[in-house]
């Protein structure tokens, strides 16, 4: 059984920084490929960002690029997403999720809050 967990939200300024942790279990992250999303609010999870299985690829939405940025550490087997220079409408519910193929995720985290105050 697949587990994702992830950690490191806060409360934080605007241009703050963050490091969010998804720890896995279950199955290697090396096997997997990773993505962060968010979710505002009353609205549905939008995309964030993403990394391929080999880590040789990753992509961003428009909205974080140049200010996120995912990993891999395979030794520790987890998937990190850096935040910097946060602002207000960042502040959201990361979800780390994982897949082994292409298409839909299936293993998803519970969430970790992120809140950047003005």
């Amino acid at each position: 059984q697949v587990q994702l967990v992830e950690s490191g939200g806060g409360l934080v300024q605007a241009g703050d920084s963050l490091r969010l942790s998804c720890a896995a279990s279950g199955l290697t992250v090396s096997k997997l490929a990773m993505a962060w999303f968010r979710q505002f609010p009353g609205k549905e999870r939008e995309f964030v960002a993403a990394i391929s299985r080999s880590a040789g690829y990753t992509r961003y939405a428009d909205s974080v690029e140049g200010r996120f940025t995912i990993s891999k550490d395979n030794a520790k087997n987890t998937v990190y997403l850096q935040l910097n220079s946060l602002k207000p409408e960042d502040t959201a519910v990361y979800y780390c999720a994982g897949r082994l193929g292409t298409g839909d995720y299936p293993y998803w985290g519970q969430g970790t809050q992120v809140t950047v105050s003005s």
